[in-house]
């Protein structure tokens, strides 16, 4: 491997290690390995059941995470999952029937399940909902107004996702707290506070699954507008056919993570963003910037990092990576590479452009619902401008401990 000079960050620092982000984003580390470093192999023997190997390479350079992205044909999802980090109890059993989950398959599959999905993802789908979004994003936090005070993270954060995504997939909006539980369930499992055990998790998947199934046999039954009749019914003509009953509930349960965890913790970070710079808070209340949106996913990066593994012999840089090996893209790291973005750490909702990889770097694992939770996003915040302008913390902020999600628990707040 050729690099600058050694990183000074100890070889066994596992930057998968949900200890690392419980208090902070490790931004120090993340800019000395962009100083320093290509790919930088982390060693971590012993520690990264089921995958079974003696470490990974860590991708942290915008460039890099970029290329990643962007060569399937290099770099697949399935062999390891697209998830860096699992229970200790995870076997590679478990870790084999994930496939299934668009999120963590390749070519062909996920050409075929992506094009069928994208039928409930188009322009025309999602500005459907606004207006729908729009008045329920008014209630939520007039009704938060009205409380005084509360967590942000469940009165309005949490609210918005989960009801959009009721809409989305016909949900009855009494379940929606359903679906909020599953996903804590099955993503808590690093952070004692959740009190969830891998079993746990197993279980709340098998029911999510389910739910997810049973809505799909009722469409086939009942056909409705909306993306679950889409997605279910036969072929339209345009040769991609319709997802089986397997790859409905998997689709289901990678939304439910997706649209949920990511959207929530954009929203929460964004308005941590505008506390901790007021001026910003000003700006945006004056003039309402589409900017802002994309800014907010970037400061965040609700997902920390995924990983991609060697298909075969090969190089990112000046480094070569083997075939098998894993390589964790660092999208905290990513989006404040400052040779791409300038002044990284200035929360600047008017930065255009603006080429962060919060949604992914690019290539066919790119967000599908990018442009719902950037609608979401500014529902949410052009509500509090208008209606709660002098929201203000009041008290300690927790975060989540994950190795792979940048999620709060907690943001205590005052809305008046």
């Amino acid at each position: 491997m050729s690099v600058s000079t050694q990183p000074a960050i100890p070889v066994d620092r596992d930057f998968t290690d949900p200890d690392l982000y419980e208090e902070r984003m490790p931004f120090e580390e993340f800019a000395e390995l962009r100083r320093t470093a290509g790919l930088w192999w982390c060693a971590t023997p012993d520690s990264q059941q089921p995958f079974g190997d003696d470490g990974y390479w860590v991708a942290s350079r915008h460039a890099d995470v970029k290329y990643v992205s962007t060569h399937p044909e290099l770099f697949a999802s399935s062999p390891n999952t697209a998830l860096v980090r699992f229970g200790p109890r995870v076997t590679r059993d478990d870790l084999d029937m994930q496939k299934v989950i668009m999120l963590n398959a390749d070519a062909p599959d996920h050409t075929k399940m992506r094009n069928i999905v994208q039928r409930g993802f188009t322009p025309r789908s999602i500005n459907a909902l606004e207006s729908v979004l729009k008045d329920r994003t008014r209630r939520i936090v007039a009704e938060a107004v009205e409380r005084g005070s509360g967590n942000f993270v469940t009165d309005l954060a949490s609210e918005l996702p989960l009801q959009a995504i009721a809409d989305l997939i016909g949900v009855p909006q009494q379940d929606r707290w359903k679906l909020f539980e599953w996903s804590n369930t099955m993503t808590g499992y690093d952070d004692p506070d959740l009190n969830v055990s891998e079993e746990d998790g197993k279980n709340a998947s098998i029911e999510l699954l389910m739910y997810a199934m049973g809505l799909a046999a009722q469409r086939r039954e009942h056909p409705e507008d909306d993306i679950v009749t889409k997605l279910v019914q036969a072929d339209r003509g345009d040769g991609f056919g319709k997802l089986n009953d397997d790859e409905f509930g998997f689709f289901v349960m990678m939304l439910v993570v997706a649209g949920n965890e990511t959207t929530r913790n954009a929203i929460t970070h964004g308005m941590r963003a505008f506390f901790d710079n007021p001026a910003q808070w000003e700006l945006y209340k004056k003039e309402r910037p589409k900017t802002a949106a994309d800014e907010i996913v970037r400061w965040a990066t609700p997902i920390i990092s995924f990983q991609r593994t060697a298909a075969e012999d090969t190089a990112v840089g000046e480094v070569e990576v083997k075939a098998g090996q894993r390589v964790v893209m660092l999208y905290s790291s990513a989006n404040y590479d400052e040779t791409v973005i300038a002044e990284p750490h200035a929360f600047d909702i008017s930065r255009d452009p603006n080429p962060h990889l919060g949604f992914g770097g690019g290539g066919p694992h790119y967000c599908l619902g990018a442009n719902l939770a950037k609608m979401e996003i500014n529902l949410m915040f052009e509500a509090l401008a208008d209606l709660a302008p002098g929201i203000s913390p009041d008290g300690d902020v927790r975060r989540l401990r994950s190795g792979w999600i940048n999620g709060i628990k907690a943001l205590p707040v005052r809305y008046a």
